[in-house]
């Protein structure tokens, strides 16, 4: 529960750099005599610049963050400028929600970007910004993002050793079917729920509700997945609300303690941000907290409304995927599976030519996108091995397709090493234990003419002991395949194993 693998340590390496550039921002603005409103602002900017720019290479990571103003600066000009006016707000902001969602269809930049342009509305909300304190704003913004990228580019850049593994591109469709154009219907009409609702419950703080809704819906695809990732956090967020009665309450505001624990929040965010939703949410919620008593508005009734507003959020989230135009969680899975299928085939082909002497052929590329369509097909399942799921005979199925997936995964990297391995050659076994496993894919994805190409090595007459290790990894790979067949091909509902 409390211990998640970090190879090469990156998560350390992002949470520490990202307490570096926050803090070099904040004080930046500090040092240039801006605002409490500003100097918080920069550092949210920031925050949001280091977190959710993730593009593949270092050059298209500077080009977003270099946008990132384009995006932000117009909504957050028209946010103060409808402070007092709550219907154009309440339209405005709905606006910016679409259109924040739809533009993840241009990949990690309009990802970032939409991020970025919703934020910045929400943050003048949270601090009550009006349109004489623009200036301020837009000078803490600048700075916030040139000291963030002097740390992220220049003092220490990660990415340009260990580069961030390329996001799976999303699932196909077309019209309301596409998942961006989807999303961006059932965001907006959730986020009209909750800022609704969540005026009934507060005039002063219901931007909790929509800001709740709207993180719902990043990263998801399907309604099984929103519906957990609400009720992480709402878990979050109650745990954090108990920190703060125990750490941001006590500490009233007071400068130096507020940094230092603002700074270890900062720290706990990016660290957790991948393994836990909820953990990432309880730093969340602590330092929105202490950023409450920095404002002198602090106390205890203002972390239960808090809580309140969250709740209020997340039943909106689950009745935008409910409603409007619904993905279940069975169609979703389905289409990540078989999106890895076909890169197993990729994989084994492309092995498969290296084993036979092709030194131009590589592996190594498609088992790290096969690591990203897993990862993206273990979010997918969660929903169904949650612990609170009743659906026994889906859950029962889920764990087996992650354990299978998970041996494929092994097999392939595997696979991948043996072939990199100049001992190894290719010989007429290889090329019936490729075409085993070919046939394996065939009865989970039905082939199409590029697979087929894919797959087109000739044979070899020679053996070779080199290739023992590459057999073993093939016939394992099948194996896996074959057994496969059953969970995925069977009806969702029917129990996979006999009852107890």
């Amino acid at each position: 529960m409390f211990m998640a693998p970090d190879p090469g340590r990156l998560r350390l390496r992002l949470a520490l750099r990202a307490v570096i550039g926050i803090g070099l921002a904040v004080a930046v603005a500090e040092l240039c005599g801006l605002s409490l409103t500003a100097s918080i602002t920069g550092g949210l900017a920031a925050l949001l610049a280091l977190f959710t720019v993730g593009d593949a290479t270092v050059r298209r990571q500077a080009v977003t963050t270099a946008l990132l103003p384009v995006a932000g600066f117009p909504v957050l000009a028209l946010a103060t400028l409808l402070h007092d006016h709550p219907l154009p707000r309440a339209a405005a902001w709905l606006a910016v929600v679409f259109c924040g969602v739809y533009a993840r269809r241009w990949g990690p930049r309009g990802h970032a970007l939409g991020i970025f342009a919703f934020m910045m509305f929400f943050v003048t909300q949270f601090l009550h910004a009006v349109t004489a304190q623009l200036p301020g704003l837009f000078a803490a913004v600048g700075l916030a993002l040139l000291a963030s990228s002097t740390v992220r580019f220049g003092l220490w850049c990660v990415e340009r050793r260990t580069p961030p593994p390329a996001a799976p591109a999303p699932l196909p469709g077309r019209g309301l079917d596409r998942p961006t154009t989807r999303q961006a219907f059932q965001a907006t009409a959730a986020c009209a729920v909750a800022l609704a609702a969540g005026q009934l419950v507060s005039d002063d703080r219901w931007y909790w509700a929509v800001g709740t809704t709207w993180w719902i819906f990043v990263n998801t695809a399907s309604r099984g997945e929103t519906l957990v990732r609400g009720f992480r956090r709402v878990v979050g967020t109650v745990t954090g609300i108990v920190a703060g009665l125990l750490v941001a309450v006590p500490v009233a505001g007071e400068a130096v303690p507020t940094a230092a624990l603002v700074a270890v929040c900062v720290f706990g965010i990016f660290y957790t941000a991948a393994p836990s939703y909820s953990w990432m949410m309880f730093f969340v919620t602590v330092m929105a907290g202490l950023l409450y008593g920095l404002l002198g508005v602090l106390h205890p009734g203002l972390l239960v409304l808090r809580l309140e507003e969250t709740a209020v959020g997340a039943v909106a989230a689950a009745l935008g995927v409910a409603v409007v135009l619904p993905v279940t969680t069975h169609a979703a899975t389905d289409a990540w599976i078989r999106r890895a299928v076909e890169c197993v085939h990729r994989c084994t082909a492309e092995a498969a030519r290296r084993l036979g002497g092709d030194e131009r052929a590589d592996p190594a590329p498609l088992v790290a996108e096969l690591e990203t369509l897993l990862g993206r097909v273990r979010l997918s399942l969660a929903p169904l091995v949650h612990p609170l799921s009743p659906l026994r005979a889906r859950r029962t199925r889920a764990r087996q397709v992650m354990e299978l997936l998970d041996v494929r995964a092994r097999e392939i990297k595997g696979l991948s090493a043996v072939a990199a391995d100049p001992q190894a050659s290719h010989d007429a076994r290889l090329t019936a234990a490729c075409r085993r496993v070919e046939t394996a894919v065939h009865a989970l994805v039905p082939p199409c003419s590029a697979a087929r190409r894919a797959m087109a090595f000739g044979p070899a007459p020679q053996h070779h002991p080199g290739a023992e290790a590459a057999l073993r990894h093939l016939h394992d790979l099948e194996r896996a395949l074959v057994d496969l067949a059953a969970p995925v091909r069977t009806s969702p509902r029917s129990p996979l194993v006999p009852a107890a």
